[in-house]
């Protein structure tokens, strides 16, 4: 058993969102055909590294019923033609916007654009109407992640230590 330390942040006003600017050389765009083999494919590119196994038995039926309803949306980055990573936002049904996958994919890892693509990520949940933006991340994710949400103006409302085989 590996021991798993779970941060949960949130931003409950877009006036806490602290932007960065795009640093130049990525597009991020949304995807609004649904596509749950787009969805899979992102997830497996992004999420290898950092032991991202929960969906790796899903059945084609259940990415489809989990990427293609209306409640999610995907977004993702673009730099020198090769995709570099992707977010997913979830519109919950107490009207909060989480961010339930961010991240990018190793060979774009470092190069400067992670602030960014963060930034679009929160102002996107913003724009969906949200009342209250979430994130979270753990232990086993990038060393800067959680000081990358921080540093766009995320704050630690609950922390948590799982056990994980």
């Amino acid at each position: 058993m590996t021991e798993v330390k779970v941060w949960y942040l949130q931003q409950t006003d877009p006036g806490q969102h602290l932007h960065t600017p795009n640093p130049g050389g990525i597009r991020v765009e949304e995807a609004t055909v649904r596509q749950f083999r787009f969805n899979r494919f992102l997830y497996e590119l992004v999420g290898a590294p950092w032991q991202w196994v929960d969906k790796l038995s899903w059945s084609d039926a259940q990415w489809r019923a989990y990427a293609e309803r209306d409640s999610l949306r995907t977004w993702a980055a673009w730099v020198e033609g090769s995709p570099a990573g992707y977010f997913e936002l979830e519109k919950r049904a107490d009207g909060s916007v989480d961010i339930c996958y961010f991240g990018l994919a190793q060979p774009f890892i470092g190069r400067g654009l992670g602030s960014y693509f963060l930034s679009c990520a929160i102002a996107e949940a913003w724009a969906w109407d949200a009342n209250r933006v979430t994130v979270n991340t753990c232990s086993l994710d990038h060393p800067s992640a959680l000081g990358n949400y921080q540093s766009r103006g995320f704050e630690v409302y609950r922390t948590e230590v799982e056990q994980r085989s």
